[in-house]
């Protein structure tokens, strides 16, 4: 249990399970301060490419030859990309290779990593999604521009599609990798015991952490009884945004949305929801 203070017995005798990699210790305290018990059950682990040469030799490239455009996708994965520079003695090459560089951040998380850095963003999905992204760029004359895109783990969000689309020079930055998960017995011990009525709620913060414990969950047979249990309310399945709920809705799964896409915002819906419980 966690030892700061208790803020709220609300989820006393609640049992939470957490399809999180990322940020897990901080969000099992923030809802054990609420009196929820809270099992672990990562679908996926963050891979990061520190020491990936390619990424370094990538990194070098855009020293050599700046890219006109930069998209950051994620705050993780550009705060890596700065460690991977710093580790290899090229941050410094490469902040001022990119202070002529127009940036796109994918949200409040990505521009904060790139002020961190020294920089300056031109422009903020408000919708935190690469979508929006693509919507702001399909005005632009991007004929011969060079875009350098810091993807997420999965890399699946299409911008190097839609820049090659129109005609830019896209250049993929892959800083961390989604992995399998660390703990695949607590994980089948998740879809099941979920499926069976014995979890309350089943928290997920990524799209791929979602995906993941959904495709375990199918493979164990216990899709069926999680939907069932959800649709009574006797589960609830909570996400940190439209995003990370996609999977979900996909499968026509009843899921709990946070507010804000932070993880202050989600621990507050999942509470607020018990509080508003009968």
């Amino acid at each position: 249990m966690s030892t700061s203070p208790q803020l709220s017995r609300t989820l006393d005798g609640r049992t939470l399970v957490l399809a999180v990699d990322r940020k897990a210790q901080e969000l099992a305290a923030a809802l054990e301060r609420h009196g929820a018990r809270v099992e672990r059950a990562p679908a996926m682990s963050t891979i990061p490419h520190v020491d990936d040469p390619a990424l370094l030799e990538l990194t070098r490239e855009l020293i050599a030859r700046p890219p006109r455009m930069l998209i950051a996708l994620t705050g993780v994965g550009f705060r890596g990309w700065m460690e991977a520079a710093e580790a290899a003695g090229l941050a410094e090459e490469l902040r001022s290779a990119l202070g002529e560089t127009e940036i796109l951040a994918r949200g409040p998380k990505a521009r904060g990593a790139v002020q961190q850095a020294g920089l300056t963003t031109a422009w903020v999905a408000a919708s935190e999604t690469a979508a929006e992204i693509g919507e702001h760029l399909a005005g632009r004359d991007l004929a011969g521009v060079r875009v350098a895109v810091q993807h997420h783990g999965s890399g699946a969000d299409g911008l190097d599609d839609l820049l090659a689309a129109h005609g830019a020079e896209a250049l993929s930055l892959t800083v961390y990798r989604w992995g399998p998960s660390p703990d695949p017995e607590a994980l089948r011990r998740s879809v099941l015991r979920a499926a069976d009525g014995e979890i309350d709620a089943v928290v997920f913060t990524s799209a791929p952490g979602a995906e993941g414990w959904l495709e375990d969950a199918e493979s164990a047979g216990a899709l069926e009884g999680i939907a069932a249990q959800a649709g009574t309310g006797r589960l609830l399945l909570a996400a940190v945004g439209p995003v990370t709920a996609g999977p979900l809705t996909g499968r026509e799964l009843p899921v709990l949305i946070a507010e804000r896409g932070r993880l202050g915002s989600l621990v507050r819906t999942v509470v607020q929801h018990y509080e508003e419980s009968p």
